[in-house]
């Protein structure tokens, strides 16, 4: 069979990885090959991976889609251009003559910053800034959620870490740039979507800054260098890509933004996964929140291309709640049931769960706030617990999006989702119902892959990205289906069990010094 012309897109996660084949430009899936990718968890709030193990994952999952390419009648010859995206925000650190890892890497929802955080909070000369102090150099604000903390703690707490800065011998870089590094045989680079996710770049230069790089006591030696998210790196070493241009690169959530097609000012996406991501784009305009989001780039598609910006919220706990139901609590067998399971009930029962286990993120961006599940009475049953859980996913993403549109004053008539967890059909039209406004599924519901498939194909071809690539009818549409009193009552309550999870990580502090001195 013959396909044409291809394009490559490994999508590295933070629970999966997997290589998928396109035909070029287009959102035809060809095949792909997917496997989970296992999480460390060396104490409580902390997460990790070993890079040689996503690494040779990610090396497994080209292999055997290329396998399956062949079994269909194509050819790896057929494939013009690969793209990267990845999780953002995990933090690897490296050996630049062995090529080892001389840590895990810390995964982005890793919370053993804190106590980095509270230090560097200390060295800030006008308090009344607080953590918003290099927001207007770096979009963000001081948070264990950004790598140049996690970078920073590693060089305070792990000596042959520090040793290794010192001797020049140590390499740094998000997972994009970990495995650029081992795909290429040593190309140490990053792009700008990712590079503005450390608190280490200038958001308006697109480099690294040396106020940032002075106040986070770092050395420019072990920075990667940024290229833009479209344009040829090099050419993939891996025997069985060899040849290959690597031509793309961009963190999941903004190559998402590519593959909805939000590439123009005023759209938007949320992407579902272990954690939620929201993006609107700004255009060329760098947008400074005043309700608890973050400044990122968007995409610069091409060296000379200008950069497109977005404001961000995250939702630390979407799709991870549930596994925390599956796995610790025992309230669900496989995640396949979640819909059936709250759909058994007619309502959340009165129940709000607030899945704040490392804190909260975007808007409130408060890391002593810890998870609370509320008005629960005699009735309450399993299944509204999972009603609750699947509800306090919607709720976070309004947080957002009443946030974003304070910021930019222009409400959104609709919102494009993708990620694994839109396979439920409930959770959507729970979202819609709750935010007042359409939901939109896509045809092709990974759009992670498909975005950094149409960035490698525009590096090399110079094709015009900026249409629809799916057919109107065959996305799916959730209408909202319940009123605006009704929609309010119900976040009002929210809004409640929000507050009542602030305080409880510095609460636990106290009553701990309270006991010992008794």
């Amino acid at each position: 069979m013959k396909f044409g012309k291809l394009i490559g897109a490994i999508d590295e996660g933070t629970s999966s990885a997997r290589f998928m084949i396109f035909k070029a430009g287009k959102d035809e899936i060809v095949c792909y090959h997917q496997m989970s990718v296992p999480q460390i968890y060396p104490q409580e709030g902390w997460v990790e991976q070993d890079p040689m193990l996503v690494l040779s994952i990610v090396s497994t999952c080209i292999d055997e889609a290329l396998k399956k390419l062949v079994e269909l009648g194509g050819q790896v010859e057929d494939i013009v251009a690969v793209g990267l995206t990845n999780q953002r925000e995990s933090t690897v650190v490296w050996d630049k003559n062995t090529g080892k890892p001389l840590h895990n890497a810390i995964i982005w929802l890793d919370m053993r910053t804190s106590s980095t955080v509270d230090h560097l909070m200390e060295s800030i000369p006008n308090k009344s800034y607080n953590k918003n102090y290099l927001k207007p150099l770096c979009g963000l604000p001081l948070s264990p959620y950004f790598s140049g903390l996690k970078l920073r703690w590693l060089k305070d707490n792990v000596p042959h870490v520090t040793k290794a800065m010192k001797d020049g011998t140590c390499l740094f870089g998000t997972v994009d740039s970990w495995l650029i590094w081992n795909l290429t045989g040593g190309l140490h680079i990053t792009d700008v979507t990712n590079a503005s996710r450390t608190m280490l770049m200038n958001i308006e230069t697109l480099q690294w800054d040396p106020h940032l790089l002075k106040f986070f006591d770092l050395p420019r030696s072990i920075l990667p260098e940024i290229r833009s998210s479209a344009e040829v790196y090099g050419d993939i070493t891996l025997p069985s890509l060899k040849g290959i241009p690597l031509a793309a690169c961009l963190g999941d959530q903004q190559a998402a933004l590519v593959g909805q097609q939000c590439l123009h000012r005023g759209q938007a996406k949320a992407t579902f996964g272990t954690g939620c991501f929201l993006l609107y784009n700004t255009g060329n305009s760098i947008v400074s929140s005043a309700h608890g989001l973050l400044t990122t780039v968007g995409y610069q598609l091409g060296k000379t291309a200008n950069p497109v910006y977005a404001l961000e919220g995250s939702v630390a706990i979407a799709g991870a709640a549930f596994n925390w139901l599956k796995d610790n609590l025992g309230v669900i067998g496989n995640l396949s049931e979640v819909e059936e399971l709250a759909s058994s009930v007619k309502n959340c029962g009165d129940v709000y769960f607030v899945p704040a286990f490392s804190g909260l993120y975007a808007p409130y961006w408060n890391q002593e706030a810890r998870g609370v599940i509320c008005g629960i009475s005699e009735e309450t049953t399993s299944e509204h617990i999972v009603r609750a859980t699947l509800e306090a996913v919607c709720f976070q993403v309004r947080d957002i999006l009443d946030a974003m549109n304070k910021d930019c004053g222009i409400p959104l008539a609709n919102l494009k989702v993708d990620g694994g967890m839109t396979a439920n059909n409930l959770l959507l039209q729970t979202q819609a119902d709750l935010v007042g406004i359409n939901v939109i599924r896509p045809k092709v519901a990974e759009t992670t892959s498909l975005g950094v498939a149409l960035a490698a194909y525009k590096a090399i071809s110079d094709a015009d990205i900026d249409a629809p690539v799916s057919d109107a009818d065959k996305n799916r549409i959730y209408k909202p289906l319940i009123g605006e009193n009704e929609r309010d009552v119900r976040y009002s309550k929210w809004k409640m069990a929000v507050e009542r999870s602030f305080g409880w990580d510095s609460c636990h502090a106290d009553v701990r010094n309270l006991s010992s001195s008794f």
